[in-house]
């Protein structure tokens, strides 16, 4: 569980695309080793939230702190040079490389960067990590759909990266890698890595997050533990209209 100190301090941003306001004055922050969950209905702008953090799109208003350093006005691969990675709703992986040299990239152009034999040994070791040891050197195309979100997965944690964005990581997946899934997010936690989860799955919140926030329209309509905002008539409205 976190240790007190604040790793990422959003302050009132916002995002427009035009006419539309997809993120509206939206503040949170999120304290070392901490799991936070963000959720809402679909389309509320939770993953608008995560493509502002790791730098997909620029905000247009507000401002994101990392250990106290902005991060607004960087780029994305800046933004994960400074300590942010993540995963996306539908994977992506570097198609035409094995599942070593996806991971391998993740170790040259992250956080702490590595080289070489220390990149490879790295990336050997969190395929090991998430269970992916046997397919070291298979093309990414031939995995399954699991197996390439586990390689999706490895090569954000390649670069050590000061938090981890996970948006709908466990999307898609069967009872059984659901099971898996979660263990593995939780064993990622229990390591003390800070985690921001965006999720559907709310067996994941409930197990996985320390705290949540809940979007609706863009805007912080709750904040709470998993269960103090599952209850929450509001949060409840939101989900499942005023009836």
């Amino acid at each position: 569980m976190s240790n007190g100190r604040t790793l990422l301090d959003v302050q009132n941003i916002s995002k427009k695309f035009g006419g539309l306001v997809a993120v509206n004055g939206l503040s949170f922050t999120v304290k070392e080793q901490e799991v936070l969950g963000i959720i809402g209905p679909n389309g509320s702008g939770k993953t608008t939230v995560m493509n502002l953090i790791s730098g997909a799109f620029p905000l247009s208003s507000g401002s994101i702190r990392l250990m106290g350093r902005e991060l607004a006005d960087l780029s994305a691969h800046r933004i994960a040079r400074a300590g942010v990675a993540r995963t996306f709703q539908l994977v992506r992986i570097l198609p035409g490389l094995s599942v070593m040299d996806n991971v391998v990239a993740g170790a040259v152009f992250g956080h702490r960067r590595r080289w070489r034999t220390e990149a490879e040994s790295h990336a050997r070791d969190l395929l090991d990590r998430v269970g992916l040891g046997d397919k070291h050197y298979q093309p990414v195309s031939a995995l399954t759909y699991i197996d390439q979100k586990r390689v999706e997965l490895a090569r954000a944690l390649a670069g050590d990266p000061q938090i981890l964005l996970l948006d709908e990581w466990l999307a898609g997946l069967n009872p059984s890698e659901l099971h898996t899934g979660i263990e593995l997010i939780e064993s990622l936690s229990r390591e003390g890595r800070t985690i921001i989860l965006v999720e559907h799955v709310m067996d994941a919140i409930r197990t996985l997050c320390h705290r949540c926030i809940v979007v609706n329209s863009g805007q912080l309509i709750a904040e709470g533990t998993p269960a103090s905002v599952l209850s929450d008539p509001t949060v409840i409205s939101a989900y499942l209209g005023d009836d």
